[in-house]
């Protein structure tokens, strides 16, 4: 089976899912270009109406794109890095999320926001913050966090093709890492976790960039003995608790690893989930 990185595997999910439906377009900064290289060379394909350059208004394009969503268009709003999410609150919190329920079940709101979160390199604090957790707890949003090629391009289509607002966070570290993915049609669905190795000592809950950590950390401790199994929940909203639980009621002994702030973080919240139920 080929080989693509993570970015390929954007813009391949991309590109599958506007040449499926017509309703589907993109707008963002500088998305014509492809900043990252995620959406290189869909303007060429697809127009300058599908692949729409916007101001830098976060608030002003995010808030188009949820009217778009009302008005039965699917629209994939890129924010160029999560902290700028701030920018945007009232749009995907006030309104995106809450619009289903305003209208009695009524309105789909078929909306994805794309973005990049994480630390890498020199891109300062307000390029490198991990806001994920914050959405958690806003009810109408799913959140999507994919650790690598082959669960980005499914996650990615899924999110797109989902009739509620999904967040999906890509790792501005994972970008270039690869992986075996099908060329054919396949989809991850939201709300499955993953076991992505077995072990039978110590369950270690990974999220995003930190499932590649979790993954080498435990081939490290395989020399000493001890068997680690790594899940990746993929999706935080809505959570496979089912997937961890079994996992902690197997080994007795639990890890979980994020990026994220410590206070009111995902890892305080998948805790709290296994004190309470595991």
């Amino acid at each position: 089976m080929r080989e693509i990185s993570y970015v390929q595997a954007i813009n391949e999910a991309l590109r599958e899912e506007l040449r499926r439906d017509p309703h589907t377009f993109l707008m963002g900064l500088d998305v014509g270009l492809g900043v990252f290289g995620a959406t290189s060379g869909l303007v060429d394909e697809f127009g300058s109406e599908r692949i729409r350059n916007a101001p830098i208004s976060e608030a002003g394009y995010a808030g188009a794109g949820v009217g778009a969503a009302m008005a039965g268009m699917r629209p994939i709003i890129e924010i160029e890095f999560a902290s700028f999410f701030y920018c945007c609150w009232d749009q995907v919190c006030n309104q995106a999320a809450k619009l289903r329920y305003m209208s009695g079940g009524q309105a789909d709101i078929p909306i994805t926001f794309r973005t990049v979160y994480g630390a890498l390199g020199q891109a300062a604090a307000q390029h490198s913050e991990t806001v994920y957790a914050q959405f958690m707890s806003v009810p109408g949003l799913k959140i999507v966090i994919p650790s690598g090629p082959y669960d980005m391009k499914g996650l990615l289509k899924s999110a797109i093709r989902d009739n509620n607002p999904v967040l999906v966070f890509e790792h501005m570290g994972l970008g270039r890492s690869k992986e075996a993915v099908p060329e054919e049609e396949y989809l991850v669905p939201i709300g499955k976790g993953a076991v992505k190795r077995e072990g039978k000592d110590v369950t270690v809950v990974a999220i995003g960039l930190m499932v590649s950590k979790a993954l080498t950390a435990a081939k490290a401790l395989e020399k000493d003995g001890i068997s680690v199994e790594v899940v990746d929940p993929r999706t935080l909203v809505p959570l496979d608790e089912e997937t961890i639980l079994n996992s902690v009621a197997k080994t007795h002994k639990v890890l979980v690893v994020d990026e994220g702030h410590l206070r009111g973080g995902a890892a305080a919240e998948i805790a709290a989930l296994i004190a309470d139920k595991g």
